[in-house]
């Protein structure tokens, strides 16, 4: 089994590091690591160093040793990001726990003109920074030392904007005349794909992407979940692009 990952602001070039605060009262509190554990420390955009727990102190201080060498994880090719409609309730989270877990690299809430939630003012601060809290934990339990980034809420408009500049872009959609998984997809660059809310996509969301690239795909016979789809395209990707191989 890989080391427990920890997040750090600064990684640490060794050879002593005391991990402390809330990372530090999981490690002890929490986790319960011992003396002679590996762990890793990451700033959870790439650079990683792997040491030795020397010491767990009180509740929440973690000596960690032999951190000599500062690792860096580089950036994925093709790098691949989900346009996510903000769904109902917890659901948003859901997706994007389980989009960081598979692999996604980034994240972007868009505002689509059917979706039932609304993120303005205070409730849209409170739900974009769950969601970025949601990618650091999710990326530390999947071992992860890249987490995906969260941008701020798009409109459609910003987001058809988006899709202009990818190397492949497409519109998840049970209509579509094209399957995602023979669809021809580059070996680098940028991929980005969009999941619609519970309502769908609009006639005029789908004809601004589709002047913008994106095509509409389909997954599959079945029609997903808004929380759900955005994690199995993400999956087929990884495959089909070799990175998971």
């Amino acid at each position: 089994m890989t080391a427990p990952v920890f997040v750090v602001d600064q990684v640490p070039g060794g050879p002593e590091f005391v991990l402390d605060g809330p990372e530090g009262r999981h490690a002890v509190s929490v986790k319960r690591l011992r003396v002679g554990e590996d762990v890793v420390l990451t700033d959870g955009r790439g650079l990683w160093a792997e040491g030795i727990v020397r010491a767990a102190e009180g509740k929440d201080r973690l000596v960690v040793t032999d951190l000599h060498t500062i690792n860096e994880e580089p950036g994925p090719e093709p790098h691949i990001t989900v346009v996510q409609a903000l769904p109902k309730g917890d659901r948003g989270e859901l997706a994007v726990e389980t989009m960081t877990e598979t692999g996604v690299d980034a994240i972007v809430p868009w505002q689509a003109s059917r979706c039932i939630t609304q993120w303005k003012g205070d409730r849209g601060a409170k739900s974009l920074a769950k969601w970025r809290s949601t990618v650091r934990e999710a990326g530390k339990q999947s071992r992860r030392v890249r987490f995906p980034e969260v941008s701020d809420a798009m409109t459609t408009k910003q987001v058809a904007a988006l899709l202009a500049t990818a190397d492949f872009a497409a519109v998840l959609h049970e209509e579509g005349s094209e399957p995602l998984a023979t669809a021809v997809l580059p070996g680098q660059g940028s991929i980005v794909l969009v999941v619609g809310p519970e309502g769908g996509v609009s006639p005029e969301e789908l004809a601004a992407f589709a002047e913008a690239g994106a095509k509409p795909y389909r997954l599959g016979r079945s029609v997903l979940r808004t929380s759900t789809a955005g994690t199995a395209a993400t999956a087929l990707l990884l495959g089909r692009t070799g990175r998971w191989s």
